[in-house]
């Protein structure tokens, strides 16, 4: 189902997961990748504590910079690769930037936005319902999670 070139991007997200873990942030991280080319165009990671915007988080970031660098408000041409489930207001943003396709490794039973209770993409509301898929290096980008939390709790 996943291609060689899926498990490099994601590779990519989890590298930010951990440069966040490493900032002590809650280690999510996400690459934007332009689906004709393939190419990563951009790399974030969750930056909620370091610039003091609990909006800061990977996806949301991601959008910001290639919104801008492109100079529009929706961005169809890319597809997004993110460790774990977006939660419910990236989920949003991600319908409201009309990304392609949302992949993603991890579920969110708590507080995810797409396949949680929220399930935000079965809604009528959101007029763009990104086409998703889930399990990609499941277990790695799941651990990283488990791994953080447990070292906060020992703090």
């Amino acid at each position: 189902m996943f291609t060689e070139k899926d498990h490099n991007r994601m590779q990519a997200a989890l590298e930010e997961a951990r440069l966040a873990s490493e900032r002590d942030e809650v280690p999510i991280g996400a690459v934007l990748v332009h689906r004709e080319t393939g190419e990563i165009v951009a790399k974030a990671g969750n930056r909620t504590i370091e610039l003091s915007d609990p909006t800061a988080h990977a996806e949301i970031l991601l959008i910001r910079e290639m919104c801008q660098r492109l100079g529009v408000q929706r961005i169809p041409d890319y597809d997004l690769y993110v460790t774990i489930e977006p939660c419910p207001m990236c989920a949003a943003a991600l319908s409201f930037a009309r990304i392609g396709q949302v992949i993603f490794g991890a579920t969110d039973p708590k507080s995810g936005g797409i396949t949680s209770a929220v399930d935000l993409y079965t809604k009528p509301q959101l007029h763009h319902k990104p086409a998703t898929l889930s399990g990609l290096m499941a277990e790695e980008c799941g651990q990283i999670m488990k791994d953080f939390f447990a070292r906060k709790r020992q703090a």
